[in-house]
């Protein structure tokens, strides 16, 4: 969940509102980007200096962006995190079985972050990569991690998030999302109808710890033509809920 800082310092607040509008804008001029935070240039000008002597900033000709020191940075992160290790070989081997798109991402601040992509040889295109931050509510990973999440645990996520529709098929009510969790929990698999992409229909199970407590979730995102009948719908359900087990046990016994 977003923290405020009690007192937080003005020049490293600028050099994140800095940072944040490069990665926005992939790459943009001093002038350009003075104007839009509505600061003064030389002061734009000294954090990117700053930025670009411990190599987090680079300037190509009058363009500056962010370096691949971040990639490095989320690199490390990553694979510290034991869910990523586990995972990585069976979504691998997912995506190749059914031909698929696999995610994988975990939860924090009450967002999805992607850890992991595995593509297979028929896998949609959507635009998230690994790093991305997804909103909770309206995926069937989203969902089914919170519905592995205490109530008020949930309630608080809503209330910072909120619940916004990404398209028509999104749930905006908390009391309908509520109901659809406690089923997910029950069934122990997730789906998402076209509520997050347009033409996408996805399937979701969450990672759990042998003493229930949520890791993260897996999704199969699916052109909606594919999960069109009942009994494709539960082949992917079958599909997912196996390979979950299997990252779930790999945990257990690592």
């Amino acid at each position: 969940m977003t923290e405020k800082a009690n007192h937080p310092i003005k020049s490293v607040e600028k050099t994140v509102r800095i940072v944040e509008a490069l990665k926005r804008r992939r790459s943009a001029r001093l002038r350009e980007l003075a104007e839009e935070l509505e600061m003064n240039k030389s002061t734009v000008h000294n954090h990117l200096s700053t930025l670009r002597e411990h190599e987090y900033v680079v300037k190509e000709g009058e363009e500056y962006r962010l370096s691949l020191s971040f990639l490095h940075i989320g690199g490390i992160l990553r694979n510290e995190v034991e869910l990523y290790e586990a995972a990585k070989p069976k979504l691998d081997r997912l995506a190749a079985e059914t031909g698929e798109l696999v995610t994988l991402a975990t939860e924090e601040r009450g967002l999805g972050v992607v850890l992991y992509r595995a593509r297979g040889e028929e896998a949609v295109e959507i635009d998230t990569h690994v790093g991305s931050q997804l909103t909770l509510h309206n995926s069937a990973l989203g969902k089914a991690i919170l519905a592995h999440l205490p109530r008020e645990r949930v309630e608080a996520i809503l209330d910072d998030r909120g619940v916004p529709a990404t398209t028509d098929n999104t749930i905006t009510d908390e009391a309908t999302l509520f109901e659809e969790l406690d089923r997910i929990e029950e069934q122990g698999y997730a789906f998402d109808d076209e509520e997050n992409w347009r033409g996408l229909r996805c399937v979701g199970a969450p990672i759990l710890t042998d003493t229930g407590v949520v890791e993260g979730a897996i999704s199969l995102s699916v052109p909606k033509n594919r999960l069109a009948d009942e009994s494709a719908r539960q082949a992917y359900v079958d599909e997912i809920k196996n390979t979950a087990n299997l990252v779930e046990l790999s945990i257990t016994y690592s």
